[in-house]
């Protein structure tokens, strides 16, 4: 700062100006020395007085910013000693050297913090500084901290957000959620009951929700007989994700319903959108629910993905088929106005798939439209090679069959697309068909995943049936009285009920025995569809040399891991799945092995206590409670293992603790 005592008396304008004074007066007393006198005496009068007003000003400029620099001074040592704001500064070997008083009331006993490490405000702090990290997140004595971290100077600044953290966590937790809750099988259940009966089956189901919605101060409203609206908050569904819903288990365990249980699906909404639009995610989510079988709940945020609880019990089979016959009806009106039908299942097809689509083709014959079947020859699995040989030497049901580009110059904008035993557009044989038709119907019997094929016109998804091949049957029965099944077309649908039941051993209901039956009138063989299974010797060879690398987990699950740098078939691995899970004491089976796409391949089954699905969704794959399987990416088989087994712990864990 320059001295201020040696600055001018005067400034250098005024000394100018009686500069030019001193010339014109010296003029003056030239003339006018009387004049001048009197000028002379005025102008040293203005000279006085100019001198003393400047010193004046320059004395209360100097006081003034010496007040200034004293409230500076006094301010800074107030914010350094008394703000609510920590202060620290570190040495090389990020030991604390100085803290300001703030700090103090966050060691021990109040003492000084200096001499301590960094690690004792947090253990994450010097790997943050190591990495050159400009601000973090510290956690102290329940207040949060902003940490500023100036490297440089060595200098930590953290700044109390404790209030602005609660405030936040505040308005995360109160965002609103809503739910539709939804008695899957009431009408069902309800359908021979008196209304005795009735009324008191409401009731206690009324009861049990209300007990629920109340403990976890849930806003409920019966807007009809089989659905609830919920309400609530985020913090109330997070104490319900902690519980994993056990309303569900609640209500299925109620007395009075004898065998067939009463269930729930719950579909839930949440995020940071109007009320509408929640209303929207939450009806969605309970389709979804519903399409995976019911008896769980969907979680939808409007970012993020979709979580499931429960879904423990396989789907029940509904005993009316009135859904069936409508679904025909339907299929049958969008056959008829359509320019032709293209049928195509997923890719590597097996014979459910095949199955399915030679009965769909039916139903496009009866209503005498042209129908046709996509199918890729490249991508045959070796499972089903023995039905297309026997399709193949029937020219007349072989020439439906149509290739992928065949298939693309075939389609119009008013084709009938329908895609069977899947719903995922990903897995579809051709997905490029998909974008080319306004006009598309699924029917599939796996449980909903959350992909999903885009505005289809027609959806048949009942994952209580045993395979597709069991639904199109049924579909088929109700079609009009026209062209009859071949016996090679009935004899591929059976095959296709009896590969996916495991010879009418799993997922087998009333209405599956019905299919066959019927089928089995039409001229189905059975005795062709077990040339069609048999497989050979090399593969049966193959798939024992997998089995017997098997091993036992948690006492009874077997996991199967097959040698590294030999690629087998989806349909291989499936296979000794399900092999594995014949052997005593096993009631979950698990085969990891390489694939021809150079991807992991992981097939799981199980007896109904394991839900496979639950696990294999974990692994970005998806499927039924006992049967299920993913494909992974950028993987080893160990690393793949490895994975599956956390997943089982977390899994086992999980309900340990329900």
């Amino acid at each position: 700062m320059p001295d201020l005592q040696k600055k001018p008396t005067l400034s250098r304008h005024l000394w100018v100006i009686y500069l030019l004074s001193l010339i014109l007066l010296g003029v003056i007393w030239y003339f006018q020395w009387m004049l001048g006198l009197i000028m002379t005496v005025v102008l040293a009068a203005s000279f006085y007085y100019s001198i003393r007003t400047e010193r004046m000003l320059l004395e209360e400029a100097e006081q003034y910013i010496s007040t200034i620099s004293h409230r500076i001074k006094k301010v800074g040592e107030e914010a350094l000693l008394e703000m609510p704001l920590g202060i620290v500064l570190y040495n090389e070997d990020y030991h604390i050297e100085w803290t300001n008083p703030y700090m103090n009331k966050f060691s021990e006993e109040h003492d000084s913090l200096v001499g301590d490490s960094l690690n004792k405000l947090s253990e994450n702090l010097i790997p943050m500084i190591k990495e050159n990290k400009d601000t973090v997140w510290l956690e102290l004595k329940g207040y949060k901290f902003q940490t500023i971290i100036r490297k440089e100077e060595r200098l930590l600044y953290m700044l109390d957000r404790t209030d602005q953290e609660e405030l936040q966590e505040l308005y995360h937790n109160e965002q609103t959620v809503l739910a539709i809750i939804f008695l899957d099988n009431y009408e069902e259940i309800t359908q021979n009951m008196d209304d005795t009966a009735k009324s008191q089956l409401n009731s206690q189901v009324t009861t049990v929700l209300n007990n629920w919605s109340s403990h976890y101060g849930l806003y409920l409203k019966r807007t009809s007989q089989e659905r609830f609206l919920a309400v609530g908050t985020k913090e109330i569904l997070q104490q319900l994700e902690k519980v994993k819903f056990d309303i569900l288990d609640e209500v299925r365990e109620m007395n009075g319903t004898d065998s067939n249980p009463v269930t729930l699906s719950i579909g839930v909404g949440v995020g940071n959108i109007s009320l509408p639009e929640l209303g929207e995610l939450a009806q969605s989510s309970l389709d979804l629910a519903l399409g995976r079988g019911g008896d769980q709940v969907a979680i939808k945020e409007d970012q993020g993905k979709v979580r499931f609880y429960g879904g423990k019990t396989n789907p029940m089979e509904k005993r009316t088929r009135v859904r069936a016959r409508v679904i025909s009806h339907a299929l049958k009106e969008l056959v008829k106005t359509s320019d032709n039908v293209i049928i195509m299942g997923h890719k590597s097809p097996d014979m459910d798939s095949l199955g399915a689509a030679i009965g769909v083709l039916n139903i496009a014959k009866i209503n005498n439209i042209d129908g046709h079947i996509v199918f890729d020859p490249e991508d045959l699995d070796t499972g089903v090679y023995r039905l297309v040989d026997a399709i193949k030497a029937d020219e007349e049901l072989w020439d439906y069959f149509i290739e992928p580009d065949e298939a693309e110059e075939m389609i119009t904008s008013r084709s009938l697309v329908v895609i069977v035993d899947t719903h995922k557009p990903s897995m579809v044989a051709v997905e490029s068909l998909l974008h080319k038709s306004e006009y598309k119907v699924v029917i599939d019997h796996h449980r909903r995943g959350e992909e999903f094929i885009d505005n289809p016109t027609l959806v048949y998804m009942e994952p209580y049936a045993s395979s597709t091949a069991e639904l199109v049957t049924e579909l088929l029965e109700y079609q009009p009285k026209g062209t009859k099944l071949k016996m090679l077309e009935a004899t591929a649908l059976l095959a296709g009920i009896i590969v996916d039941t495991k010879s009418f051993t799993l997922r087998t209901g009333s209405r599956t025995f019905d299919a066959a039956s019927y089928l089995r009138s039409k001229g189905a063989d059975t005795v062709l569809v077990q040339q069609f299974m048999k497989e050979d010797l090399d593969l049966y060879i193959k798939r024992s040399k997998i089995i017997e690398r098997a091993i036992i987990y948690r006492e009874h699950i077997a996991i199967a891991k097959a040698e590294p740098g030999t690629a087998y078939s989806p349909v291989l691995i499936a296979q000794a799945a399900d092999t594995l899970l014949t052997m005593t004491g096993i009631s979950a089976s698990f085969v990891i092995s390489e694939r021809a796409d150079e991807r992991i391949g992981i097939s799981a089954r199980s007896l109904g206590d394991v839900n496979v699905q639950v696990i294999m969704e974990k692994m970005n794959g998806g499927g039924h409670l006992t049967n299920a399987a993913t494909q992974i990416e950028d993987t080893t088989i160990n690393d793949a293992e490895a994975f599956l087994i956390d997943i089982l712990n977390e899994y086992y864990e999980g309900r340990e603790t329900e």
